[in-house]
């Protein structure tokens, strides 16, 4: 890494407006006691404060949101969606499918499209886009490059642990895929490859320093550590300085993203650390490298939003112990190096996948499940301040709990149009004792001006 690149720096105000947080400023005696309480083995999420605001509430209605089911509810496990528009204003969906996720070797990658001006579902049937046979593919997720390529990235899990995780990558042209319709669904792939992951020799060093930074920014001595956290400290340690297992489980979940200069940026994970990093290329994905690690308290599917001065933030779902908030960290160099890793006070999260969007007006979207445990509301909030502060606008999903459902997994994209659309796992129980559930993922479209209640939302 070059010297002369900025030292990332964290966001002003995450980790300080609710207890429990992890947070640099102010930490003492509270702050560690707040530090183990996060890693307790018997700890409790209370006293949480959910800020909502009803569409009810809201002074206009603008543009309600429409959606359906992509296909019908079935016994198969349908999850873990990606959805892009098309240059001539189509949708194409994709998620994996089969009898289970990473232990269930029929799992593949399916897909299916949604012609522009379509109303009232319109969803074509499904296809395989992407299939290794005898061997799950799951968490898949699409980006259209400013060429106007469509990039298909995924997993596939060679033991049946997410550990053991191969990231492959298929592209296909501009004018190859969005009119693949005609002649059949699948695209026109020009190329197909595996994504090797190959962190730098100092990788394990910076895994150190990370989780000593991570650390101290809880008011915790990294030298002397109460037994749980020590453990977890010397694991990760080990971990690093083992080459296979650092090259090897890491995959994608949000969409990645293209930087305003060209970068291609890509959200990784462990399931194996439980933390994140990116994957970034200069030249149209022909060479990659890898970033620092993104060191934090369980911080995993990272999604990323580029801020107008530049800066990267990455919204990451908590995969840790409670209190369960989404987790926060900010790049200053385009995704290379990141700060130490925060809750983000305002976004309470299950432990589920989040999705976040810049918007054209500026806003930040975040689509999550706003609720200490469960999956059974799926709420979008939103910032006017580049992420310092947000608040829950509007449910997608909003029930009593679980026993009506699990609504989860969001992907979300802002059309050409302005109309925002959001697809989502929809996990429903058996209508009998005993029967399967019914799976599938819905799609749902509504305007900004619906989002915030204001008729002068800028889009």
């Amino acid at each position: 890494m070059s010297s002369s690149r900025r030292k990332p720096r964290p966001v002003r105000g995450w980790g300080r407006r609710r207890t429990g947080l992890r947070g640099r400023r102010g930490v003492g005696a509270e702050g560690r006691r707040r530090g183990l309480a996060r890693f307790a083995t018997l700890a409790r999420f209370t006293g949480v404060a959910v800020l909502l605001a009803s569409g009810a509430a809201a002074s206009a209605v603008h543009d309600q949101p429409v959606g359906e089911l992509i296909l019908p509810l079935e016994a198969l496990h349908n999850h873990g969606s990606s959805i892009v528009e098309t240059p001539d204003g189509s949708l194409l969906a994709v998620w994996f499918r089969g009898s289970g996720e990473r232990q269930a070797d029929d799992v593949a990658i399916w897909a299916a499209r949604r012609p522009a001006g379509t109303t009232g579902g319109g969803w074509s049937e499904p296809f395989v886009i992407a299939d290794t046979p005898g061997f799950p593919d799951t968490n898949c997720t699409l980006l259209v490059d400013a060429e106007g390529a469509l990039w298909l990235f995924w997993p596939t899990i060679l033991d049946n642990r997410w550990e053991s995780a191969l990231m492959k990558v298929k592209v296909a042209s501009a004018g190859d895929w969005e009119g693949a319709a005609q002649s059949g669904p699948q695209p026109r792939w020009r190329r197909e490859f595996v994504l090797h992951m190959k962190p730098g020799d100092g990788f394990a060093a910076a895994v150190q320093r990370k989780t000593d930074e991570y650390l101290s920014s809880l008011g915790l001595d990294p030298e002397a550590l109460p037994a749980r956290l020590l453990e977890w400290r010397l694991r990760n340690l080990e971990m690093a300085g083992d080459k296979l297992t650092r090259r090897l489980g890491w995959f994608t979940r949000p969409h990645p993203i293209q930087l305003r200069d060209g970068r291609i940026l890509v959200g990784l994970y462990s399931d194996g650390f439980s933390f994140s990093m990116t994957a970034f290329s200069d030249d149209g994905g022909l060479t990659w490298q890898m970033s620092e690690p993104i060191v934090g308290g369980g911080n995993v599917q990272p999604s990323l939003v580029e801020l107008e001065g530049g800066d990267v933030l990455a919204f990451m779902r908590d995969n840790g112990p409670p209190p369960k908030l989404v987790q926060v960290a900010r790049s200053a160099d385009r995704g290379q190096t990141w700060s130490v890793v925060a809750d983000h006070p305002d976004l309470i999260d299950s432990g589920a996948g989040v999705e976040a969007l810049r918007l054209r007006s500026g806003r930040i979207l975040v689509v999550h499940n706003d609720v200490p445990r469960g999956r059974h509301r799926l709420a979008l909030s939103i910032s006017e301040d580049a992420g310092q502060t947000f608040r829950t606008v509007r449910h997608l999903e909003r029930h009593e709990d679980e026993s009506d459902g699990r609504y989860s997994y969001p992907s979300a994209l802002q059309a050409r149009d302005g109309g925002v659309h959001v697809t989502y796992s929809v996990h429903l129980p058996p209508l009998e004792e005993g029967g399967p559930a019914r799976k599938s993922i819905r799609h749902v479209r509504f305007t900004e001006q619906w989002l915030t209640g204001r008729p002068d939302a800028r889009e």
